[in-house]
């Protein structure tokens, strides 16, 4: 697979053959959004809770007397089908919401992911993304002259200049290689990797 490689204007200067294992898998839908569901599930806690019949602010003196009123006989308020009462099966904090994924299953989405975004010309190369100056203005300038708007920069190495420089840029987001999860490569328009990253990557999905 063939992978455009980009300058700091943003001009395609040359290629990058790149393992077809990784990048010229064919897309598989299911196996992708299974890994993308089990994903945004294990990232879940489980911090929500209900009241049960026990747990809710309620008396235990019966509403009515039992027979003779022509309505329903009723024991308490708290009871699941009274309007106040308690929940029958109540979400609890400590409800696991996590899916298994096994190794197989994601280093296949990953290489469909990173297939599918080749395929359609949202991921680029690049030599190298870090910059000289700690400052958000310059950078920013940089990913303007690249025609870039949203994008997930996955580099081998972040410096301490690339990391306070991009970090309050609101569409831009840099990773390292291990750290580049299935959502947010679905999410940015634009998939930017640097030639070592890309190595990195064959290394851990392909």
């Amino acid at each position: 697979m063939e992978l455009k490689v980009l300058n700091d204007q943003g001009q395609q200067t040359a290629t990058l053959a790149a393992a077809d294992t990784l990048f010229g898998r064919e897309y598989n839908e299911a196996l992708v959004h299974q890994i993308v569901v089990a994903y945004q599930a294990n990232a879940r806690m489980g911090t929500r809770a209900q009241l049960n019949r026990e747990s809710v602010h309620h008396s235990t003196r019966k509403p009515w007397r039992q027979k003779g009123t022509g309505r329903a006989r009723s024991g308490m308020s708290s009871s699941p089908i009274w309007r106040g009462g308690g929940r029958t099966f109540p979400n609890t904090p400590d409800e696991n919401f996590t899916q298994k994924v096994n190794k197989k299953m994601m280093r296949g989405a990953m290489a469909c992911i990173f297939s599918k975004l080749a395929k359609d010309g949202r991921l680029v190369v690049v030599d190298t993304m870090d910059v000289d100056t700690p400052k958000t203005k310059n950078f920013a300038g940089k990913i303007k002259a690249m025609g870039l708007n949203s994008a997930l920069i996955i580099t081998d190495q972040i410096s301490e200049n690339l990391d306070l420089a991009s970090r309050n840029l609101k569409n831009v987001w840099v990773v390292e290689p291990r750290y580049a999860d299935p959502v947010s490569l679905i999410y940015y328009d634009t998939i930017v990797v640097t030639k070592a990253a890309v190595a990195k990557l064959e290394e851990m999905w392909g």
